[in-house]
C-alpha cells in the first residue's frame, strides 16, 4: 500500500499525463478543424496565415514527444499498474526542446490584431470565424504539476533532485516566453514612438527601436502623462533605459492609459520637448536646468520615481564597471621589458559624424589589455586633444599601438571615424637612437581623417637578444 504522500505523488503525475494527452488532441483539433479551413477558404494569405499561425505546426511535435517518447515510456517500464518511480529526469530533457513556445507566444498579439481587424471590418469573415469558433491558447506548460510532484516527493527520493531540475527547467521555459513577449511588446512601442514623436530640435537622429550606447538594446521602461509643476504644461513622458524623454501633443488628445496611448488607432502626434538623461529621480534635469514635475495621483508620482531611480542605478552601475575593467587592466603589474610613451595630439579632416556636418570626437589608444580615451571635443572635425598615456611593453614583436577614433553619440552607439595601427617593433626601428618623435599617421577605413602622435619608446636595458619574441 502507499502512504499518503506517495498517493498524492503518483495521483499528480497521472494528472500530468492526462493534461498533456488532452493539450495533444487540442493542438491536433485546431490543424484539422481550424487550420486547415482557413487556409483552404483562400480568405486570408500565405502571410497572414503565418502571422496568425505563426510556428503552430512545431507546436505539437514537441507536446507529442513530450507525450509519448517521455511520460508514457516511463509509465510503461514501471508496469501498467506500478508506482512511476522517476519523471524528473525525462521532464527536465523534455522541457529544453519546448522553444518553439518563446516564438509562438511572443507573436500572437499580432496575430490578434489581425484577426480583430479582419472582424471588424469584414463582416462576412467575422461570420466565418464565428462557425470556426477560434479559441487557440498556449497552454498546457506542466510547470503546477511538477511543482505538485516535488512537493510530494520525500527528500532522499531517487526522483527529488531530478525533479527540481525539472522546476528550474520549466521556471527558464516560462521565463523565456514571458520576454519574448515582453520584447514583442517593447518592439512595437518603440515603432509607435518612432512614427508619432517629432524628434527635430535633437542633437542627433534619434532610432527608438536600437541599440543605446551602453546599455544594449533600448527598453520603454514606463511612460504617461505629468505636467510641469509652474505652467501646468501637459507633457507625454517615455522613459528608456537609457533617457527620459519629455513630448507634449501638437493637438489635445485623450488616453485613458498607456494601451490606449500605444494603439493604432491613436494617430495623434507629438513634439519633443526636451531629452532628458536617466539622473536622480527627485531632480529631472537637461544640462544646467531643472524640471520640477508633477502627476496625476500619488500612485503615478511612486511609480515614476521608483522606475527612474531604478534607470539611474543601473545606467550608474553600468559605467562603473566600464571604468573598474579599465582600472583592472592598467593596474596589472607587469615585468614588461620598457615602456611607451604616447601623445595625442590631434587629428585634421575627420569625417563628419553629425547631421550638421560636425563631429564630438574622442579618441581610444590601446595596447593589448591597455586601453586609454581622451576627452570628448564637440562640434569639430579637426580636434586638438593632447592627450598623454603611457603603456607597458611586454613583447616587441608582438605588442601594437592601436588608435580609433569615434563620434560620441548620447542615445546610440559611437560612431566609427577611423582608426590606425602601429607595431612596437615597427616604432623601435624608427626611433633609433632618436629619442620622441612625432608622427602623422592616416586614418584607415574611412574615406578622410589623419591623426598626430607623439612616441617615446623606452627600453629597460635590453638589446635584441633578450627581448621575447616568437
Amino acid at each position: 500500500m502507499f502512504c499518503t504522500l506517495e498517493k498524492k505523488r503518483q495521483g499528480y503525475i497521472n494528472e500530468l499525463m492526462e493534461t498533456e494527452e488532452r493539450y495533444v488532441e487540442d493542438l491536433n483539433v485546431v490543424l484539422e478543424v481550424f487550420y486547415r479551413p482557413m487556409s483552404e477558404s483562400g480568405r486570408l494569405s500565405e502571410a497572414e496565415m503565418s502571422m496568425i499561425f505563426v510556428n503552430w505546426k512545431e507546436l505539437p511535435s514537441c507536446n507529442t514527444k513530450l507525450l509519448n517518447v517521455a511520460l508514457r515510456a516511463c509509465k510503461k517500464a514501471a508496469g501498467e499498474n506500478m508506482p512511476v518511480q522517476k519523471v524528473g529526469d525525462i521532464l527536465a530533457a523534455e522541457l529544453s526542446h519546448m522553444q518553439p513556445y518563446i516564438r509562438f507566444c511572443s507573436c500572437q498579439i499580432n496575430g490578434a490584431t489581425l484577426l480583430q481587424n479582419r472582424t471588424d471590418n469584414e463582416p462576412d469573415f467575422k461570420l466565418f470565424l464565428k462557425k470556426l469558433a477560434t479559441d487557440y491558447r498556449c497552454k498546457g506548460m506542466p510547470l503546477l504539476c511538477v511543482i505538485q510532484i516535488l512537493e510530494c516527493t520525500p527528500d532522499g527520493h531517487v526522483d527529488k533532485e531530478h525533479l527540481r531540475e525539472a522546476l528550474e527547467r520549466a521556471e527558464e521555459l516560462c521565463q523565456q516566453v514571458n520576454e519574448g513577449v515582453r520584447e514583442k511588446e517593447n518592439s512595437e512601442r518603440l515603432e509607435w514612438i518612432q512614427s508619432h514623436v517629432q524628434c527635430d530640435s535633437a542633437a542627433e537622429f534619434l532610432v527608438f527601436n536600437s541599440l543605446t550606447n551602453c546599455l544594449g538594446p533600448r527598453k520603454l521602461l514606463h511612460s504617461g502623462k505629468m505636467f510641469k509643476a509652474k505652467s501646468n504644461k501637459e507633457l507625454w513622458c517615455f522613459l528608456f533605459n537609457d533617457f527620459l524623454l519629455l513630448t507634449y501633443a501638437a493637438k489635445q488628445f485623450t488616453s485613458s492609459g498607456p494601451d490606449k496611448l500605444f494603439s493604432n488607432k491613436n494617430h495623434t502626434q507629438l513634439k519633443m520637448y526636451k531629452p532628458v538623461s536617466v539622473c536622480e529621480p527627485a531632480h529631472i534635469s537637461h544640462i544646467d536646468r531643472v524640471y520640477t514635475l508633477r502627476t496625476d495621483n500619488i500612485n503615478e508620482r511612486t511609480a515614476w520615481v521608483q522606475k527612474i531611480k531604478a534607470a539611474s542605478e543601473n545606467f550608474m552601475e553600468t559605467e562603473k564597471k566600464k571604468r573598474e575593467k579599465v582600472y583592472q587592466a592598467r593596474s596589472i603589474k607587469s615585468s614588461g621589458i620598457g615602456r611607451l610613451l604616447v601623445t595625442i595630439l590631434e587629428a585634421t579632416e575627420l569625417k563628419a559624424g553629425k547631421p550638421n556636418g560636425k563631429s564630438n570626437p574622442y579618441c581610444e589608444v590601446t595596447m593589448g589589455a591597455q586601453n586609454f580615451t581622451s576627452r570628448t571635443l564637440n562640434d569639430t572635425l579637426n580636434p586638438k586633444w593632447n592627450f598623454n598615456c603611457q603603456f607597458n611593453i611586454r613583447d616587441l614583436y608582438q605588442d601594437v599601438l592601436c588608435i580609433t577614433i569615434f563620434e560620441r553619440d548620447q542615445f546610440s552607439p559611437d560612431v566609427f571615424l577611423g582608426r590606425t595601427e602601429v607595431p612596437v617593433a615597427t616604432i623601435k626601428k624608427e626611433l633609433e637612437n632618436k629619442g620622441a618623435v612625432t608622427r602623422r599617421l592616416l586614418l584607415h577605413e574611412v574615406p578622410t581623417g589623419e591623426v598626430w602622435v607623439r612616441l617615446d619608446l623606452q627600453l629597460f636595458g635590453v638589446n635584441d637578444s633578450q627581448v621575447p619574441h616568437s
